[in-house]
């Protein structure tokens, strides 16, 4: 179903059997497949792919040859047709970003949040999982089955090994290579990425206090600087979340993490 209020170039391909919400505009030579639904006010440019099934929520906007819902270069793959892709609202997606849809390796998914920036030529990979409120620079890249929290900022040129994790208000360098997991508050950088303290100056624009800032800045001290195993660092920081509450996000990530942290 398409509202009646949509707008559609005349050179655009839109399928009769997609699902566009009202005031969408579609630009020039795009192409709109099957299965695929489109969120309220969202603003396609021209010469985008996007193929089902795929769901995008409101109010994004999708700039000139973007890809988004293609099969995806897993070489396991076989064009299993029931993998998906899902956008949230209020996402700005830059010129020739490619998300894939995800695979039955996985959960069949791959999920962008809302309110995130995808830089030119940001590649999502399939079965990603990435939270809200991110930005990935230019030429930024997931591999499959990565898993990005929220507030994460990922430098340009900065790639992470499929399975990989990135924990919320991370910050990861520009040309960063990551082959282990990224805790919250972490600033990593690197080839492969070490880290360098915690990302003080984006948590205080988030508004955290000073003292919730020391506390993280302790907890970092605790994994980074004190030679501890992960399983004495989960032990000390336990009674440190019971005054810090956001400590339990580095606890949980801890407890969560398969491949080892940057160390």
């Amino acid at each position: 179903m398409i509202d009646a209020s949509v707008v559609i170039h005349p050179t655009a391909i839109v399928s009769p059997d997609a699902v566009i919400g009202p005031n969408v505009v579609i630009g020039p030579w795009t192409y709109i497949g099957p299965e695929v639904e489109i969120g309220a006010d969202t603003v396609i440019a021209s010469h985008c792919v996007i193929k089902g099934p795929t769901k995008i929520g409101q109010r994004n906007r999708i700039f000139q040859f973007a890809t988004l819902g293609e099969d995806c270069q897993d070489k396991k793959y076989k064009s299993e047709d029931r993998t998906f892709l899902e956008v949230g609202d209020n996402n700005v997606i830059r010129e020739h970003c490619t998300l894939h849809r995800g695979t039955v390796q996985d959960q069949c998914l791959t999920k962008v949040g809302s309110r995130n920036l995808l830089m030119v030529n940001v590649h999502i990979a399939h079965d990603c999982i990435v939270g809200d409120d991110c930005i990935f620079a230019n030429n930024a890249t997931l591999a499959g089955h990565v898993h990005i929290g929220n507030w994460v900022i990922f430098g340009g040129l900065a790639a992470i090994h499929q399975f990989g994790r990135v924990g919320d208000h991370a910050f990861v360098a520009g040309m960063a290579a990551l082959n282990q997991d990224v805790p919250p508050f972490v600033m990593a950088a690197g080839h492969y990425a070490k880290p360098f303290g915690i990302n003080k100056e984006g948590l205080k624009r988030r508004g955290f206090s000073a003292e919730s800032i020391n506390a993280i800045r302790h907890a970092y001290m605790v994994i980074y600087r004190q030679e501890n195993t992960i399983e004495q660092a989960i032990e000390k920081l336990t009674p440190m979340a019971a005054e810090e509450p956001a400590i339990n996000l580095l606890i949980t990530f801890l407890k969560e993490s398969t491949r080892g942290i940057c160390r």
